[in-house]
């Protein structure tokens, strides 16, 4: 948890065309958006509120809601393939002409989208797992099948078990962290968005799209990044194999690749001091 801020405090709203985009605002400096993740009772607030006090100190930081989770409107489609441009639309809506963006697991993907997508618009990117393709291990992972459980049928005992796969450190499941998430999670706005990414169904698509040729041509917006990229990655994370890094970390023209050991896919939470540590050498790093 934050100590110098609250949600209240900080949070915004901007009206856009597509719908209202929820966010947070703290901090002065070169502005930082903070992409969130997928999942059940996922926001901008759940995933970096333990890391802003830090990051603040150095960074304007806005915090993103995207469409369809925490506090942002729904837009038609699929939420990934949507998420890029509402970036791009709340760049402009707030005046932002360059940004940095980190991004963890979806939003890292959505990062990577658009600096592929909006050079001129991106400083740096940094992710946490979110891009790439399994080389080794089979798709989908234990992670992935877990969240498609709960979608199926959202339950407290479910929502648990699939937390459990998030972390290597079993004790940051606390009751307080379950209840969190298992409110948000069972929102009508929050279960649909979780429904269009993670039902039985998307699953199947998503077995199909990360093999052949489908993935490869999907692959090549990596050799169009030209911001520097940090992609970092739980050595233990069960939602993202390590392996899924190898990829964009060669396709990448200027990409670096750090692993935290015993961590999972939220490596920000467990791993937080060392995660903080690693985002500050390089988004403050002289071009």
């Amino acid at each position: 948890m934050s100590e110098k801020f609250t949600y209240e405090g900080t949070s915004k709203t901007l009206e856009t065309a597509e719908g209202n985009l929820h966010y947070h605002d703290l901090g002065e400096g070169p502005t930082l958006i903070l992409l969130h993740g997928s999942g059940p009772g996922v926001s901008a607030w759940a995933n970096f509120r333990s890391n802003i006090d830090l990051f603040s100190q150095y960074f304007h930081c806005l915090l993103l809601d995207m469409p369809g989770f925490g506090g942002s409107d729904d837009v038609e489609g699929h939420p990934m393939m949507t998420a890029p441009a509402a970036v791009v639309r709340f760049m402009d809506g707030l005046g932002i002409e360059k940004a940095n963006l980190l991004g963890n697991s979806m939003g890292g993907g959505v990062a990577a989208n658009v600096a592929a997508d909006h050079p001129d618009r991106v400083i740096r990117i940094a992710m946490i797992g979110g891009i790439g393709m399994p080389l080794f291990n089979s798709f989908p992972p234990e992670g992935i099948k877990l969240l498609a459980d709960f979608v199926a049928d959202p339950t407290r005992e479910r929502i648990v078990t699939w937390m459990e796969s998030m972390v290597y450190d079993q004790s940051l499941i606390t009751e307080e962290f379950v209840d969190e998430r298992f409110e948000q999670a069972t929102k009508s706005a929050a279960n649909e968005s979780i429904q269009k990414m993670y039902s039985r169904e998307s699953l199947e698509m998503m077995r199909q799209f990360m093999g052949g040729a489908a993935m490869l041509n999907r692959l090549e917006f990596m050799g169009r990044i030209e911001a520097p990229t940090l992609i970092t990655w739980g050595r233990d994370d069960r939602v993202s194999p390590l392996d899924m890094a190898l990829v964009p970390m060669r396709l990448i023209k200027k990409a670096e690749l750090h692993t935290f050991y015993d961590c999972g896919h939220w490596a920000m939470i467990e791993r937080k001091e060392e995660f903080e540590s690693t985002m500050m050498s390089f988004f403050r790093r002289s071009s």
